[in-house]
């Protein structure tokens, strides 16, 4: 079970990292022209846009540092909590923009970070 959590939340802080850095660095504009699954961002302002990337980001190093440096290891699942809560909100603006595929990505990476978090505060928990 450890092993399978970590590797989730690998996979999760790789993600985030890289999604919320290009959130942060790349002009609203050109995130909505890079296709359809970008195109939420018009429901944002480009400060919106850049705050949900700096989430994102501190999110990605909130599931893997406190673990790693054995420094505050509650912050781990609370990521992950963190991240089940934009993802549900990022659902939310899909289904009001009527994307139901991109809805079924945001819900499954809610379950990965929902896994994550119940992992790390249930049976495989940091905290003893």
């Amino acid at each position: 079970m450890n092993l399978a959590l970590w590797i989730v939340t690998g996979l999760l802080a790789a993600a985030y990292l890289v999604g919320g850095a290009f959130k942060v660095i790349t002009p609203k504009e050109k995130i909505a022209a890079s296709g359809s699954s970008g195109r939420w961002v018009e429901e944002f302002s480009a400060g919106g846009v850049k705050a949900i990337g700096t989430l994102e980001v501190l999110a990605a190093v909130g599931l893997v540092l406190p673990a790693v440096l054995h420094v505050a290891p509650v912050l781990v699942p609370s990521a992950a909590l963190g991240l089940v809560l934009l993802m549900l909100g990022a659902a939310i603006i899909r289904i009001r923009r009527h994307e139901p595929k991109l809805v079924m990505v945001d819900l499954g990476y809610a379950a990965l970070a929902a896994f994550v978090a119940w992992g790390r505060f249930g049976p495989e928990s940091f905290i003893s």
